[in-house]
C-alpha cells in the first residue's frame, strides 16, 4: 500500500486569493517546492484535492482551471516535484449555476476525491496525511479516515475550539514536514 499527502490547493500550495484562475494571479507559497520534494523523497504520493466552486458559480470555466493546472504541474516538474494526481470538484449546492448546482460526494467536506485517489493508487489512509486551510478540508480527511490531519493558518478565522481533536494547527507545509 502507498501513503499519500492529500493537499488542498488555494491557501496551502498558493496564496489564497478569490477564485484564482489566471496564471498571473497564481502565487506559490514560500517553501512549497522544497517541502513537496521532501515528501516525495519520503515516499509519499502527492494528491491535490481542491473544491473549485468558481467554475460552478460561473466565474471561470473548467478549461480555465485545466489550463492553470497544466501550468502549475509544469512548474512543479521544473522544480523536481512529482504530483501524482489532481482532483477537483466544480459544484456548489447553493450558488452553482446550471449543471453545477448540486450536492456532490466529491465536494469537501465530503470524502469523494480522497476515496477515488485511494482506490486508484492503492493508498493506505492510516499512513497518509491531509493538509488543508479550511475546516471543510479537515472534515473531508476525517470522513475519509486519513491518519494525520493538519490545518494551515492562512488568515481564515477559525476558533480553536472548532478544531477537531486529532487535527494539528500549523503555520505552513514546512511545519507539517518537520513533524514527520
Amino acid at each position: 500500500m502507498n501513503k499519500a499527502l492529500f493537499i488542498d490547493r488555494d491557501g496551502v500550495i498558493n496564496k489564497e486569493k478569490d477564485y484564482v484562475h489566471h496564471i498571473g494571479d497564481f502565487e506559490f507559497l514560500p517553501g512549497i517546492f522544497s517541502s513537496l520534494r521532501e515528501f516525495n523523497s519520503l515516499g509519499f504520493l502527492i494528491v491535490i484535492i481542491t473544491n473549485q466552486a468558481g467554475i460552478g458559480r460561473g466565474f471561470y470555466s473548467e478549461e480555465n482551471f485545466k489550463r492553470l493546472t497544466k501550468w502549475m504541474l509544469g512548474e512543479f516538474k521544473k522544480n523536481e516535484v512529482h504530483i501524482t494526481d489532481v482532483y477537483f470538484d466544480p459544484n456548489h449546492p447553493e450558488h452553482g449555476q446550471g449543471k453545477y448546482k448540486k450536492e456532490s460526494y466529491d465536494r469537501k467536506p465530503n470524502p469523494g476525491m480522497i476515496l477515488k485517489a485511494t482506490e486508484k493508487y492503492e493508498i493506505s489512509l492510516d499512513d497518509s496525511i491531509l493538509v488543508g486551510d479550511k475546516l471543510s478540508d479537515i472534515a473531508a480527511g476525517i470522513n475519509a479516515g486519513v491518519g494525520k490531519l493538519y490545518l494551515v493558518k492562512t488568515g481564515h478565522i477559525i476558533e480553536k475550539e472548532n478544531i477537531p481533536p486529532k487535527c494539528k494547527l500549523v503555520d505552513s507545509l514546512e511545519d507539517v514536514l518537520a513533524q514527520q
